[in-house]
């Protein structure tokens, strides 16, 4: 059973999600999926219908990105606002025992969640992601965070040319790039499955990505890891540059009790690359930390 609906964030602004359930489910266990900055869903193509084999699962999209509204207050942009718009998601699904499974910036989405209202959160799975400053650690240097104000600046003071750069390049064109950058490994993915985030970067608002990027490159949840109380599992690609799996690796050792998988081959596409691996992964994560009913032998 699938449905749509909509929730309000505390500053009005209109949140979209939608929910895969299981008729009688597991105890109500819910798992939320939360995106990296502009995203809409397609880093879950496949593990929607894999993790929904065996439990419900639920996704929303970030404000200013997909079908929730621009921010109603322009200023909450950062990643708080985003954890607080996570918790009034789940507050509309009736507050179900939930995973909270973050891909990428996600990652930091899900760790202020867990700050802000621990009680009810059962497991969290944090895929390529960190817990903080990725402007710093991007492709291994600083160099993102220092170019982000004069970017900011000139989206801000050229909105018309920032706007027709920004969607002019043909999403295949992109990719081709991300290729030859490493960024993607179309040998692990198909062309198809990653022309959905180049058509949905094109019609994010320029200078609001560039500000949201920058909040979540200042933001950082480090002081939060050594008080986590539930089951962690933390999963980086090897071949990760856009959060090199050292950062995950970090966060995981300073988490009591995580778990850390690295996949060899895995970039920051991991969850597409390698769906199969990481939804048996994640179902096993959880069978044995007693959330999930073992499979059905076949």
């Amino acid at each position: 059973m699938t449905s749509e609906s909509f929730a309000r964030a505390a500053d009005g602004t209109r949140l979209y999600f939608h929910t895969s359930g299981r008729e009688g489910g597991f105890a109500g266990l819910t798992a939320i999926l939360c995106d990296g900055l502009a995203c809409d869903g397609f880093i879950w193509k496949y593990l929607w219908g894999e993790l929904g084999e065996r439990l419900n699962v639920a996704h929303f999209h970030y404000r200013g990105h997909g079908r929730s509204g621009l921010p109603a207050d322009s200023e909450q942009i950062g990643v708080n606002a985003l954890g607080d718009d996570l918790d009034a998601v789940r507050r509309e699904l009736g507050d179900p025992p939930v995973v909270l499974v973050g891909h990428s910036v996600g990652t930091q989405v899900v760790l202020e969640a867990y700050r802000r209202r621990p009680e009810g959160i059962a497991a969290l799975v944090l895929l390529c992601g960190s817990f903080g400053r990725v402007t710093y650690t991007f492709k291994g240097s600083e160099v993102l965070a220092s170019v982000l104000p004069q970017l900011i600046e000139f989206a801000t003071q050229h909105p018309r040319v920032a706007r027709a750069i920004w969607s002019s390049v043909p999403p295949r064109v992109a990719i081709a790039v991300a290729r030859l950058t490493g960024d993607i490994n179309l040998g692990a993915v198909r062309m198809e499955d990653v022309e959905p985030y180049f058509q949905h970067v094109s019609i994010v608002d320029f200078e609001l990505f560039l500000r949201m990027l920058r909040a979540a490159g200042e933001h950082s949840a480090e002081d939060i890891l050594p008080l986590v109380r539930v089951p962690v599992l933390v999963v980086a690609g090897a071949k990760d540059s856009f959060t090199p799996a050292a950062v995950s690796e970090a966060m995981a050792e300073a988490i009591p009790g995580a778990e850390l998988q690295v996949i060899p081959s895995g970039t920051h596409l991991a969850p597409l690359e390698h769906h199969a691996e990481l939804a048996a992964s994640i179902g096993e994560f959880l069978t044995r930390h007693g959330l999930l009913n073992a499979p059905l032998a076949h």
